[in-house]
């Protein structure tokens, strides 16, 4: 997973009893505890955070990944509780899934508050994940879950019959667009329940805009430009020097530079966002020119660049390439 709001792995290691994975640190807590603490999100707070869960959840979703235990406790913040750099954590139940749809997920994984009605029912795809979504951005806005009982069975009882409701005084101050989308979310039967790139769409996340400083992210687009790696060896060189080397404040920067130019939230960046992010920023780029970056910096030949490939072009190479950081 190559995504800014995914957990990276650096490291892994077999030993004789364990598996040992390596990942970045997040060292802001779990949403769960802010949640405890702040009862109540601002709509604006939620918009921003559930944006790059969806985003994140997409870009799984297009790469045949399905998470199956997403809640609260399986989402971190940086300690500057920027809710946009959140983490997704916790691949242990997650799984491939048929993209034709031929063939259906059987096993009942998850966490009961979260669990959708069809996994349930044993019967289920990667929608499951959009449902957790929806009781989460619920949770958020007025800080108790939609589904509840007194024990494990009385909330799965509360899940399968699906009664949402929005009676409770925390939603006077909720916009009609954000009760809207979580019904969206929360739609009972799956079949009819919208894709993590069509809830992207929905006009209230329209309204989570994503913004860069506009100096730094003319010094990125000319190291875009400039960027060399046409072999395999020296781009896994940059790209493991961009994961130790640059620090934690400017990898934020350029990760919010990623995400303002991913218009369509699939944590990918095609020809025409590249030229686009260009153009924002005042600069004039011919398709030639984006072809050539292109050939420069997407070494996978996947036809996009991706979010590793994006921050190893992007950094300064006349810093990064000191003697003491080589």
């Amino acid at each position: 997973m190559d995504h800014p709001n995914i957990v990276r792995l650096h490291e892994f290691y077999d030993e004789k009893n364990v598996y040992c994975l390596v990942q970045e640190i997040v060292t802001g807590g779990e949403l769960f505890d802010h949640i405890l603490k702040q009862k109540l999100f601002s709509e604006g707070n939620a918009r921003v955070l559930i944006k790059r869960l969806l985003s994140a959840i997409n870009y799984c979703h297009c790469k045949g990944i399905v998470h199956r235990d997403l809640k609260p406790e399986n989402i971190l913040l940086e300690e500057n509780l920027d809710f946009g750099n959140m983490k997704i954590i916790d691949f242990g139940t997650a799984c491939g899934f048929d993209e034709k749809g031929q063939r259906r997920l059987t096993e009942m994984l998850g966490t009961p508050y979260y669990i959708a009605p069809e996994v349930l029912q044993g019967q289920y795809n990667e929608k499951c994940d959009i449902w957790s979504i929806g009781v989460i951005c619920y949770m958020l806005l007025c800080g108790k879950a939609p589904f509840y009982g007194k024990d494990d069975e009385a909330i799965y009882a509360s899940v399968a019959r699906a009664e949402l409701s929005f009676e409770r005084q925390a939603w006077k101050r909720v916009t009609p667009d954000a009760t809207e989308f979580i019904q969206h979310l929360l739609t009972k039967d799956y079949s009819k329940r919208p894709t993590a790139q069509q809830c992207l769409d929905h006009k209230w996340m329209s309204q989570a805009k994503e913004t860069v400083d506009q100096g730094h992210a003319l010094e990125v687009l000319g190291h875009l430009s400039k960027f060399r790696a046409t072999e395999t060896l020296k781009m896994a060189t940059y790209s493991f020097m961009a994961s130790q080397l640059v620090s934690k404040g400017e990898k934020e920067k350029l990760a919010g530079m990623f995400k303002a130019f991913d218009k369509n939230g699939d944590g990918k960046l095609d020809k025409l966002e590249i030229q686009s992010g260009y153009e924002q920023q005042g600069k004039i780029i011919s398709m030639e020119e984006i072809d050539e970056i292109f050939e420069r910096i997407d070494i996978d030949c996947s036809g996009f660049i991706d979010y590793n490939e994006f921050i190893a072009a992007s950094m300064d190479m006349e810093e990064m390439l000191t003697t003491e950081k080589l």
